[in-house]
């Protein structure tokens, strides 16, 4: 049996990192998304390729049931609002 004192999970700082790594992926992608409108692209078409990117990312990484399980939990929160910048309802 060892003595040697077992050393604490620093818990906070991992998902002060995960944070931090989201918080500059949508950092990266917010910037890609702006140069590309400037450039002249159509929202509408960025909104599929980035979802298609995703969604096959997401199954490659998960499996098709994890994501269309995942997907659904979306939807919800779609429909709940979740996603709705304020005054822009439709």
């Amino acid at each position: 049996m060892s003595t040697l004192p077992t050393p604490a999970i620093a818990l906070p700082e991992i998902a002060d990192m995960a944070a931090d790594d989201r918080h500059a992926a949508l950092t990266y992608l917010n910037d890609a998304w702006v140069e590309a409108v400037r450039e002249g692209l159509e929202e509408d078409c960025l909104v599929q390729a980035a979802l298609f990117t995703a969604l096959r990312s997401l199954v490659a990484t998960y499996g098709e049931t994890a994501s269309a399980e995942y997907m659904a939990r979306v939807a919800e929160r779609v429909a709940a609002g979740e996603y709705t910048v304020a005054g822009l309802t439709h």
